[in-house]
């Protein structure tokens, strides 16, 4: 067993309960009340679960959607910051074991790009978690700009986390399981991630870094494509897409306990941009941690996964 640093792990502090509740009505009671006592515990059920699958080191984000549903932007900048105060304390408590990704507030820039720097450097978190759109609007739109140029000066990641899209795709509807996390969640967050490259974002704020969990949303399986169809397009950025995927996206293992998939991330992206992430508590950190120790790879690559990569990107120990 190596030992391991999760970049994907979930909590829920009570003020945001009430964001969150809406996204598991359809999910039976018992599973919905077990999900939310992991997601609000920070103690001894949390921490051997950690030791029983080998993390380290577990750098926790907000559940979503969290703020980014509030349509009032005072209260979304009130509780985004609570939240992050909130976190920051049950940190504290585990400083060897824990670590946070902020809260933001996106339905206004410059109020997010400083709440992002508040809690890089006074809570001391490593970057964001963010859920998708913010009431429809992705990261790519132009008044975004001063929150990447911000992102950018920290030197730290934003990791988009997947978000129901603002409207089901008409092919999606229907009774084949095919919604949310089965397929649609994939597209939303991987078309979100394309939004930004093939908007330029990252060539305009070329130090701006994104993590995508599920080992890229399938990115890194599409590169020669995107670069082969921007071409005929006639997209204009100054270098191929692939270009901006490899230098500004890493990606983890969340959800994604798969040979296949894995070996292509670490063909495409290279050995030093996938990092390991259990998705506690919605997957199985025991499964995740299984798979990592097991699966076929030279023990310098499974370490750089594992906790290596980690390490070196966020500034882990």
């Amino acid at each position: 067993m190596v030992k391991k640093i999760a970049l994907e792990e979930h909590a829920l502090c009570p003020s945001l309960a009430e964001y969150w509740h809406p996204t598991v009505a359809d999910v039976p009671a018992v599973v919905r009340d077990r999900l939310l006592d992991a997601l609000t515990d920070f103690g001894d059920r949390r921490l051997a679960s950690m030791d029983r699958a080998g993390i380290a080191k577990s750098v926790i984000g907000i559940a979503g959607p969290g703020v980014q549903v509030e349509t009032d932007t005072a209260r979304a900048i009130a509780k985004a910051k609570a939240s992050n105060d909130f976190l920051a304390t049950e940190v504290a408590k585990q400083p060897s074991r824990y670590a946070g990704f902020a809260h933001l507030p996106l339905q206004d820039a410059a109020a997010a790009a400083d709440e992002l720097q508040r809690c890089v450097e006074q809570l001391g978190f490593r970057g964001a978690m963010v859920n998708g759109h913010t009431l429809g609007r992705y990261l790519d739109d132009p008044a975004y700009a001063p929150f990447w140029e911000r992102a950018a000066a920290l030197n730290t990641w934003i990791y988009l986390h997947p978000a129901d899209p603002v409207a089901t795709m008409p092919s999606l509807a229907g009774t084949y399981g095919l919604k949310r996390a089965t397929w649609e969640w994939g597209v939303e967050t991987g078309t979100h991630a394309l939004r930004l490259v093939f908007g330029g974002v990252f060539d305009r704020h070329p130090g701006a870094r994104l993590m995508l969990g599920h080992l890229g949303e399938t990115l890194p399986y599409l590169l020669w494509r995107l670069d082969s169809r921007a071409q005929l397009y006639g997209v204009t950025l100054p270098q191929p897409p692939s270009f901006y995927i490899k230098r500004n996206i890493a990606v983890t293992t969340s959800g994604m306990c798969s040979a296949e998939p894995l070996a292509c991330a670490l063909a495409a992206l290279g050995n030093d941009r996938v990092c390991f992430a259990s998705d506690h508590p919605f997957e199985d950190a025991g499964e995740a941690c299984h798979f990592l120790d097991a699966v076929a790879l030279p023990e310098e690559v499974r370490v750089a996964v594992a906790s290596g990569n980690a390490a070196t990107l966020l500034g882990l120990a």
